[in-house]
């Protein structure tokens, strides 16, 4: 079969064609159980072979080399396809997928919403992230117009240095994991972990992580505190010591601090992130209020921290005015009910595990709405009165 320019290029990077191997195993698996059809195949290349060397129109050392003819290998390569396995390949086994396309570009535009990119380029550092922690892969292999390449692991050191023409497969075996990337074009590509369970990687991956969105401006990056807690008065100390068992003990805790602005409010809600829920494994996300609204935690992390300062501007009163001109309130309402990301839930998805605290701050309980306040949205309350200079 005559090479194609992109072959050469990707054996120039340091591609190889990979070559199927024949497996005793699986040719007895095909006497066994499809001996005609192996008959058929293996009588139909001897016949090409026996028309090829029969020929009398041709002399006889013409004939020879018209075995050696792309025709001819085309027939072979068909042939060996057949009594070979295909390479090694990701199957539907794989419970836990996670996708990233890269790299994430943010359009600044009033229909695109801010939260879709940030959530996007999470995604993006957290298959990266993954692919950091581990070793070099037990094999790196690439299809591409019908033809298969591998690259010797020993030169293997970055994925984006590989030249990548088509679908790219790695495998670890220790992790029964695979890595699949894909070439979308227009420098994009299309990152994919699949894995029985990405759990214990992705919780590594995002430790100490936290994302912030305010308007247009987003950060990934890690959680900063001003003041540590020992820093606060003994009473909200307490009360931190309440929220930190809190968090221990349930699944999902949704606490509501009040109090004058210079209170310590939004300052108390960084140190509990930083002290706490970040060595506990939470990611966290620091969000406004247009970014709740549309905000539903990924399904590939266990454990979401949300901070929402302020929430007496969100959740407001659904009996005034302002409360029915929105429905923030029921979104507000619906992710403190667990019914925004557990109505429902994959039978062997990661969300059976999934645990989530929500922080929020307010200056008076006076213009939320009551539902907020129910026995069972909001676990835990205080208000700060000492005020900061």
């Amino acid at each position: 079969m005559r090479k194609k320019p992109q072959d050469y290029d990707l054996l120039k990077n340091g591609w190889r064609p990979l070559y199927r191997q024949i497996d005793l195993e699986f040719m007895w698996q095909l006497i066994v159980n499809d001996p005609w059809k192996l008959t058929q195949n293996s009588l139909n290349l001897v016949s090409r072979f026996a028309d090829t060397l029969g020929r009398k129109e041709y002399a006889w050392w013409a004939n020879i080399l018209n075995v050696f003819s792309e025709d001819i290998r085309y027939n072979v390569d068909e042939f060996l396809h057949y009594i070979t396995p295909e390479p090694p390949a990701p199957n539907q086994k794989y419970q836990a997928v996670l996708s990233a396309e890269t790299p994430v570009t943010q359009l600044i535009n009033r229909d695109m919403i801010p939260i879709d990119s940030v959530l996007r380029k999470l995604r993006e550092i957290t298959v990266f992230k993954v692919l950091e922690l581990l070793p070099k892969p037990d094999s790196i292999i690439q299809y591409y117009e019908d033809r298969h390449f591998y690259y010797p692991v020993e030169r293997f050191s970055k994925w984006d240095s590989l030249e990548i023409m088509g679908t790219v497969l790695g495998y670890w075996k220790q992790h029964d994991l695979w890595l699949e990337i894909k070439n979308a074009g227009l420098n994009q590509k299309i990152y994919t972990l699949m894995s029985q369970n990405l759990a214990p990687l992705v919780n590594k991956a995002t430790y100490n992580l936290a994302v912030m969105l305010s308007g247009y401006q987003n950060r990934v990056g890690k959680i900063q505190s001003q003041f540590p807690i020992s820093t606060f008065p003994k009473d909200i100390q307490d009360f931190t010591d309440a929220v930190q068992q809190g968090i221990l003990d349930r699944e999902q805790t949704a606490i509501l601090v009040q109090g004058e602005p210079g209170t310590g409010k939004t300052a108390w809600t960084q140190a509990v992130a930083k002290e706490i829920l970040a060595p506990l494994g939470y990611v966290i996300f620091i969000l406004d209020h247009e970014a709740v609204e549309y905000f539903i935690p990924p399904d590939y992390l266990e454990r979401i921290a949300i901070i929402i300062n302020e929430a007496d501007n969100l959740a407001r009163d659904r009996a005034s005015e302002i409360g029915q001109m929105t429905n923030k309130t029921e979104r507000v309402l619906s992710l403190l009910d667990g019914t925004l990301y557990r109505s429902v839930i994959e039978e062997k998805g990661i969300q059976q595990n999934q645990r989530l605290v929500v922080l929020m701050t307010c200056n008076t309980t006076e213009r939320l709405d009551p539902a907020l306040l129910r026995k069972g949205r909001v676990d835990l309350s205080c208000e700060f009165t000492h005020v900061f200079v």
